[in-house]
């Protein structure tokens, strides 16, 4: 009697889910390989975050969720992952 839903997700098929998955693989592995054993690199995963908040911002339909992406921009600018400067 239910609604049948579809077994992939919404997330699965959004323009931005490629982007999504390397994110969450980098975060996992750097959490599981780096930071339970005290490691702590604060550079890890910026590629991989800026290019899948990139996608969001260009795909969210309700401006409400941009303005989160727009503050979070703000409070963290983007890290250019080829300048070698700030090391």
């Amino acid at each position: 009697m239910g609604i049948k839903k579809d077994k992939r997700s919404a997330s699965a098929t959004s323009p931005c889910a490629h982007l999504r998955s390397a994110y969450h693989q980098c975060f996992n592995r750097w959490y599981s390989e780096k930071l339970l054993k005290g490691q702590w690199d604060k550079e890890e995963c910026v590629s991989e975050w800026q290019k899948y908040r990139v996608c969001l911002s260009q795909h969210l339909e309700d401006g409400h969720l941009g303005r989160f992406l727009k503050a979070e921009a703000m409070l963290y600018p983007p890290v250019d992952p080829d300048d070698t400067t700030t090391s």
